[in-house]
């Protein structure tokens, strides 16, 4: 864990001068971003459930859910994150905003107690839990003891992602349906709806291939409601929740201009399960569809790479999440194949996530590097150790690395280099420092300093 010196919090400073490696968000970009998402989902019709494993900070939180007074509906990966966001929970609870919280794996048995005792204090229904086993019924039970409330439920369906889940056809796997049932009309848990997340999309190149994922996902959950006839009456509220952030982002395709020629076919399809939907009837059961997502707030190359939208700007407009990192050794006098250059970054400052658009991992801003804006050859982050990086520059297939020209950074420098995964790279921080692009300042300044939420 990088510590980010939060005490002095640098608001002042000039991101080049602040102690290095340091997380840099711009929060003009999150807020474009948060609020374009709310505006599709408001457009089509559909909720939105906020995912904030991605940045792990109630100011961001806050983005995502906008200033309406819709329910604040969130997804937690940790109990960490959820005891981070009591407070701005409990303001949104005293405001008379509803609080819906999915913690987004089966509930662990030693959590309970913590779980319970938030959900105290932030009230019935307020907290969600997911479920694909009956034997995991039992925690939920010990969570109803605890609190004296139901223990809302999503049932997890595996649409073809297989992390999690079961089968459409094998929702009732155990008597899974059954035993959720019977403790309901105890009183004891309380079915929510069917979930659906679906990272397939990552590998997509096109908005059409979102679009698919997204049609599966919702068709994987409507098929699974046959099995709820089975045990339900249909006159009753299920929630459809499905998604990932390329699926999600997709979305704002419908909104914001004329979906391309070879969009058309997965438009329309989809557009007819959204119509579907929109009816509120699905076999008897009055439904609902939201969407949920996450890294969508901050973006990284991965996402860029998915191309879910047909109008994504340059990534360096579009992805919210810098790593400042010092140059500390130029090689550009043939000590090494190709040009080069070493900065003290590494796994444990940037992560060591792929992205399929190229070969790399990570690129580095024009930010301070005057000779490379306009330049058509990007700086990619070429190998990476523990703590440090070599940088080189991008290369076509078959180019000789040696005919490369000289690497334009002198040591001591200031380099900023954009993620592949902004929800692993945030994680190596304590602390974002947040500057606001929309200034369009020369010298970049801290604004403010938001603290993340770190551990389990």
């Amino acid at each position: 864990m990088v510590d980010q010196f939060t005490l002095p919090d640098h608001v002042g400073q000039s991101v080049t001068e602040v102690p290095k490696p340091a997380a840099i968000l711009d929060v003009a970009k999150v807020r474009r971003h948060c609020s374009s998402m709310l505006q599709a989902a408001r457009s089509l019709g559909l909720g939105f459930r906020a995912h904030v494993k991605t940045h792990k900070t109630t100011q961001v939180a806050s983005l995502q859910l906008g200033d309406s007074k819709d329910d604040a509906k969130l997804i937690v990966s940790t109990v960490a994150e959820l005891e981070h966001l009591l407070p701005l929970l409990e303001k949104y609870a005293r405001d008379g905003r509803r609080i819906s919280v999915l913690y987004g794996i089966p509930l662990p048995p030693s959590q309970v107690p913590r779980l319970a005792e938030i959900a105290r204090r932030l009230g019935p229904e307020s907290l969600v839990f997911m479920i694909d086993h009956p034997c995991q019924l039992g925690a939920l039970r010990l969570f109803y003891k605890e609190t004296g409330f139901a223990a809302g439920i999503y049932v997890k369906v595996d649409t073809g992602y297989h992390r999690a889940g079961l089968p459409a056809t094998s929702l009732n796997k155990g008597n899974l349906i059954q035993e959720i049932s019977h403790l309901e009309k105890q009183n004891e848990v309380l079915l929510v709806g069917l979930y659906s997340h679906s990272s397939l999309s990552y590998g997509g190149h096109k908005p059409e291939h979102a679009f698919d994922i997204l049609c599966d996902e919702i068709k994987g959950c409507v098929e699974a409601m046959h099995e709820l006839r089975k045990h339900y009456n249909c006159d009753r509220a299920i929630s459809i929740s499905v998604g990932a952030s390329p699926q999600a982002i997709a979305l704002q395709n419908l909104v914001s201009n004329r979906p391309s020629t070879d969009c058309l076919d997965a438009t329309k399809e989809l557009k007819a399960l959204l119509d579907s939907l929109s009816l509120g009837l699905i076999g008897g059961f009055q439904v609902s569809l939201e969407i949920h997502a996450g890294v969508y707030s901050v973006m990284d190359l991965q996402q860029l790479a998915a191309k879910s939208k047909q109008t994504f700007l340059d990534y360096e407009q579009e992805i919210a999440l810098t790593v400042a990192a010092e140059v500390v050794s130029v090689y550009n006098d043939h000590e090494r194949y190709q040009p080069e250059a070493l900065i003290a970054v590494g796994t444990l400052g940037l992560g060591r996530e792929p992205c399929q658009s190229y070969h790399g991992w990570g690129v580095l801003s024009t930010q301070n590097i005057p000779s490379l804006i306009g330049s058509k050859r990007r700086l990619v982050v070429d190998r990476i150790s523990q703590e440090h990086a070599i940088l080189a520059w991008e290369k076509a297939e078959g180019e000789d690395p040696a005919s490369m020209p000289p690497i334009p950074l002198e040591i001591g420098q200031t380099v900023f280099v954009y993620p592949n995964h902004a929800c692993v790279t945030g994680a190596m921080y304590k602390s974002y420092l947040v500057v606001d692009s929309s200034r369009n300042e020369k010298d970049v300044r801290v604004i403010d300093n938001w603290k993340r939420c770190s551990g389990w």
